[in-house]
């Protein structure tokens, strides 16, 4: 019998599968063809003080292994998720929460997280500083030593519950930002959200994407995505949830040997809603098949030989 479960920052997860924000929307969805109380647990949609529409379309595009998108933080507010999205969801689904927090200012963070850190059911808050659809916030506290220890200091001063930073690989260095994240404060953190990418319409000679350009996801990025969750965890102590492009059992246990203690699957949802189960399903088959035991064994297990 093989054991499956992880545990985040004092959080035990019956596995390490997580949708991703964005892909899962508030999750009752989902719940409406499969029961997602078999999902380690599952980050919720990007949420930010004020209700935002999000991007005018066409914001997504087809690329080859993946596909672009610029939805731009479309959300219903912290409010409304507190009163109507949260009780929604606790009908459906059992186990702790993630809870993802975008924002334009310091104080948008700190008021967000403040409050949704008061919300029974969530387990861990996971701050979105990566976002690279929306213009004067996401991704530009993301890119910046600075501001990404300004907001992580300034969300721990607030909350009680673990704090994981979401990093934008759009960046030169994404091991010195996770080393002034963890410096600030950090209980872990999330990596990597979107690659900047676009195209262009070749009979309009425009881009596709009204936005211009939007965040790469899909299997193209999992190269990416290993390599950036492998120079993290040579450059941190604290735990890391991998991401990006991943699609398999196999995609989950390579991310967890470069380093990632869980692992989050983001546009493998949008082109087969059953990925996560399905992947959680074939997990013991491949653990078996490479004689692993554990998968709390392997965190970075490939750097030890």
């Amino acid at each position: 019998m093989v054991n499956t479960s992880v545990t985040l920052s004092g959080l035990t997860l019956t596995n390490p599968v997580i949708p991703a924000s964005g892909t899962f929307g508030y999750g009752y969805e989902f719940a409406e063809i499969y029961d997602i109380n078999c999902l380690g647990s599952f980050s919720f949609k990007g949420t930010t003080r004020e209700p935002r529409f999000g991007n005018p379309p066409p914001r997504i595009a087809e690329t080859a292994s993946g596909m672009l998108n610029a939805v731009g933080l479309q959300n219903p507010g912290i409010d409304k998720v507190i009163s109507e999205e949260l009780p929604k969801l606790r009908r459906v689904f059992h186990k702790p929460v993630i809870a993802n927090i975008s924002g334009f200012s310091v104080d948008e963070y700190v008021e967000c997280c403040a409050r949704i850190d008061r919300e029974e059911g969530v387990g861990l808050i996971e701050v979105n500083i990566s976002c690279p659809n929306v213009h004067n916030g996401g991704m530009s506290f993301g890119t910046s030593p600075e501001s990404a220890a300004q907001v992580t200091k300034a969300v721990k001063a607030v909350t009680t519950k673990p704090v994981y930073m979401k990093l934008s690989p759009n960046v030169t260095d994404i091991a010195a930002i996770a080393r002034v994240c963890e410096d600030a404060g950090a209980d872990g953190v999330s990596l990597i959200n979107t690659l900047m990418g676009m195209r262009i319409d070749l009979r309009r000679r425009a881009p596709v994407i009204r936005n211009v350009t939007g965040g790469l996801s899909g299997p193209a990025v999992f190269p990416v995505a290993l390599r950036m969750v492998w120079q993290v965890y040579e450059a941190v102590k604290i735990p890391i949830i991998g991401m990006g492009g991943v699609s398999t059992a196999e995609d989950v246990i390579e991310l967890m040997l470069a380093g990632a203690t869980a692992v989050e699957v983001g546009a493998a949802n949008l082109t087969d809603p059953w990925a996560c189960p399905k992947i959680i399903a074939d997990l013991p088959r491949v653990m078996d098949k490479y004689g692993i035991t554990s998968l709390e064994e392997i965190i970075g297990g490939a750097h030890h030989g």
